[in-house]
């Protein structure tokens, strides 16, 4: 992985809190786990040994795969991007043009998505069709499920 990975400085601040989280709390209850289990005596079949070894095991690839990624985050200082534009940071509310639903999305990094939030990837289909747009321009955004019309209503960070 050489490519730098866009990411708000919330998104950042979340996975350093995950993988502090990670290193420490989860490891330490992992390790009790194992301690706990290697207590019943035999390895070999000891189904929560080795349940707890896949835990620990899980556990040290997250933390891999996430010192991993934050060698490569770009932070995005949102005072230098253009406040008039879906850009990353941005929240965007929108109006469905076949419905009239109002409705309003923020394009986050890929690690920040978070679909209960309205948090979208900038890597997503919907997020493609809104970014560069300023308020007032309409967009035609092709989906699996069809084409979804909408118009810039309000830009905001």
């Amino acid at each position: 992985m050489s490519d730098k990975i866009p990411m708000t400085r919330e998104g950042y601040d979340k996975l350093v809190k995950e993988l502090e989280f990670l290193k420490t709390a989860k490891r330490r209850k992992i390790a009790e786990e194992i301690a706990h289990a290697r207590a019943f005596g035999d390895l070999k079949e000891n189904a929560e040994y080795d349940a707890a070894k896949n835990s620990q095991a899980h556990n040290e690839r997250k933390i891999a795969d996430i010192e991993e990624k934050l060698v490569h985050v770009q932070i995005i200082d949102e005072t230098k991007i253009a406040k008039d534009q879906a850009l990353i940071g941005a929240t965007v509310l929108l109006k469905d043009l076949k419905s009239g639903e109002e409705l309003a999305y923020t394009l986050v990094a890929q690690d920040e998505a978070d679909f209960d939030e309205n948090k979208i990837s900038v890597t997503s289909p919907i997020a493609k069709g809104l970014l560069g747009l300023r308020v007032g321009d309409t967009t035609e955004i092709k989906i699996p499920a069809g084409t979804l019309k909408y118009k810039v209503l309000k830009i905001s960070r």
